[in-house]
């Protein structure tokens, strides 16, 4: 345990397994997440995360793509939802996407990330044209689209079953799936947070059945409102479970909650101290994950430069266009470009590495010049 000091007592057993290599429980969690030596929980889910990538860091050059805010769920946690006729309710038309994709392409984007509102009206048919139009325009851009939330959305207004909903999904040119809408799975909570989305075990089932048709997903956790430290942990190893059933999960991104124009607005906003934790314990228990993502947008630059310390060996893309939390108050930018990452990333003593959707290495000299501009230009769009 050299470099390791412990000022609680309760971490020495924890941190013998983790430098022993084994599992930790749920009592486990429970004690990191109590714990208020917050240095000894960053230094031993560095050493994991040393451990299997030494001073790498991940980052992708992406670009979201909401193809509409209107929204049926209206669940409390959320300030990007909007009835259809609300002020700023929006859908795009394809051709609308298009462009959009069309720029992000041109900047090198190696991946459209796309989430939306439940629309009451737009039909299924809708998705599976965008799919189709984005693959065909731009077919070595990977698409990471629809949470669980939103196939299970699909599935309801078309009387398809899960399984053949996501079928037409892949068909149609889905890639893999975004991590969103699991919130906490834990059943108080979503019946305060988010009653009208899918359950805690149906997102897992959907989940479930994607990766068993060869569709990798993120997965996520929303922290830093009504749940309690139990239901975090609970969540961890549910996600931590059915990764151990299907290897399907590519990397858990923490969600910190802004509650700012939301139905819990009256709530603070998480602490850097909280980020951090989080960051932490995901890295310790989720020993079956690869990747741990502290999400710059929502963290802001600076703590997520720290969250590298603390167990996150990615600092997720450069977004552009982000509305979902900047909805909901958040500061940071909406577009960091890709020479700004590798900036962060080296100023917190990593080493960048540019990686696709898969987590494979990017190497832009071998890209086709066709693909555009240099992807570290600024971007100068109306955001």
């Amino acid at each position: 345990m050299s470099g390791l000091h412990i000022n609680d007592e309760r971490l020495k057993p924890i941190a013998d397994k983790v430098l022993a290599g084994e599992r930790l429980s749920l009592d486990d969690g429970l004690a990191l997440y109590r714990s208020p030596d917050l240095l000894a929980l960053g230094w031993l889910a560095n050493s994991v995360r040393e451990k299997r990538y030494g001073n790498t860091c991940f980052f992708n050059v992406n670009r979201h793509i909401n193809p509409t805010n209107v929204c049926v769920a209206h669940c409390k946690l959320c300030a990007f939802g909007r009835d259809p006729n609300a002020p700023g309710a929006y859908t795009f038309a394809l051709e609308e996407i298009y462009q959009r994709a069309e720029q992000g392409a041109r900047e090198g984007a190696t991946e459209f990330h796309m989430v939306g509102g439940l629309h009451p009206d737009l039909p299924f048919e809708y998705f599976l044209d965008l799919m189709r139009g984005l693959k065909k325009r731009f077919p070595a851009v990977h698409l990471k689209a629809f949470t669980m939330v939103e196939v299970g959305y699909f599935a309801r207004i078309t009387k398809l079953s899960i399984r053949d909903t996501l079928l037409a999904l892949k068909e149609a040119g889905v890639d893999s799936l975004p991590g969103g809408g699991a919130e906490i799975f834990n059943p108080r909570v979503r019946k305060i947070i988010c009653d009208h989305k899918v359950s805690g075990q149906q997102w897992l089932n959907i989940a479930r059945m994607a990766h068993e048709i060869g569709l990798r997903s993120n997965a996520t956790m929303l922290y830093g409102h009504v749940e309690t430290e139990q239901e975090r942990v609970e969540h961890l190893l549910a996600l931590r479970g059915l990764q151990d059933e299907t290897h399907g999960f590519a990397a858990f991104i923490p969600l910190a909650f802004h509650p700012a124009n939301t139905g819990l607005a009256h709530l603070p906003p998480t602490s850097g101290y909280l980020d951090l934790k989080t960051i932490a314990v995901s890295r310790l228990l989720l020993d079956n994950f690869d990747h741990i993502k502290a999400y710059w947008v929502m963290l802001t630059p600076s703590i997520a430069q720290i969250a590298l310390r603390f167990g996150a060996d990615d600092i997720d893309g450069t977004v552009v266009e982000e509305k979902i939390y900047h909805d909901a108050g958040a500061t940071t930018a909406e577009f960091t470009p890709r020479a700004e990452l590798e900036r962060l990333i080296r100023e917190a003593g990593r080493v960048p590495v540019e990686r696709d959707s898969l987590y494979r290495p990017v190497d832009r000299s071998k890209m086709s010049s066709a693909r555009g501009p240099r992807p570290d230009v600024t971007l100068s769009i109306n955001v």
